[in-house]
């Protein structure tokens, strides 16, 4: 039975941060499948397997690489040869994140993967805290962000503009959709098998950076529970940069369809 649908102030659970001691146990890292789409990421790919590899051991890897021209996925492919807990998924073109990710996520469900985790491969999202959202899983959380906007967040080596724009357009889109979740539009997070398994993926519209956005609300709007584990959110070490303010402001004018058209499909 899917889970009844959970009160705003509930819907999301800031995790202790990293300083606070926690006597829990510990999560179970086998079954766990590490998502990285790649596009021209030839520079960060193997470093950032590397640093995967070493933070979660146990763990597969999977690059979701569109056909990037710089090789990016012949690069994949050597280190998948040489490892068997690497793996690559070719896409033909570029279709955007949501896009990847999503093909990515339907064909891991199908595999019986237990837990799926999605980050980037530039380094923006640290390796050594992918063990800290598993840990929220491992503590009843469906869905576990790497939040920038809860208590032990933040950025580092982002300018004033970009930090008004991505904590505003937050605000925004937290209002708009009426959700309790600080980081709508991050893109670090662990999930459940059966929290992807009980979202209509199919439904799914968004494919650029909205792609987060919809994720989110989905997840909420189907009554699990996300909790936001507090993270240092660092500008991408090497290449370039594929977030705008043009980009980021289009993603945020998705949330009233979003929110009118989750509604639809919710009375229907």
């Amino acid at each position: 039975m899917r889970p009844t649908y959970e009160p705003r102030w509930l819907a999301a659970r800031p995790t202790p941060s990293p300083q606070q001691p926690s006597h829990r146990r510990e999560p179970v890292l086998s079954r766990t499948l590490i998502v990285i789409p790649t596009y021209n990421e030839r520079e960060c790919v193997e470093p950032i397997v590397a640093a995967v590899r070493a933070a979660v051991p146990q763990a597969t890897i999977e690059i979701v690489d569109d056909n990037s021209p710089d090789g990016t996925g012949a690069v994949a492919d050597q280190l998948a040869a040489r490892d068997p807990q690497v793996r690559v998924l070719h896409r033909a073109h570029k279709a955007g994140l949501g896009a990847a990710y999503m093909q990515a996520f339907s064909e891991a469900l199908a595999e019986g993967w237990e837990r799926i985790v999605q980050m980037d491969a530039d380094f923006s999202h640290n390796p050594t805290d992918v063990p800290r959202l598993l840990q929220a899983l491992e503590e009843g959380a469906d869905m576990a962000v790497g939040s920038r906007y809860v208590r032990g967040g933040g950025t580092q080596n982002w300018g004033l503009g970009r930090r008004l724009i991505s904590r505003g357009g937050g605000v925004y889109a937290r209002v708009a959709l009426g959700v309790a979740v600080h980081d709508l539009t991050a893109g670090f997070k662990a999930w459940k098998a059966a929290t992807l398994h009980g979202i209509d993926m199919a439904a799914v519209n968004a494919r650029g950076y909205g792609f987060q956005i919809e994720m989110t609300y989905r997840t909420l709007r189907a009554g699990f529970q996300v909790r936001e584990v507090p993270i240092l959110f660092v500008d991408r070490r090497v290449g370039l940069s594929k977030m705008s303010g043009s980009i980021f402001f289009e993603a945020l004018t998705l949330v009233w369809r979003l929110r009118f058209r989750v509604s639809r499909e919710k009375s229907h």
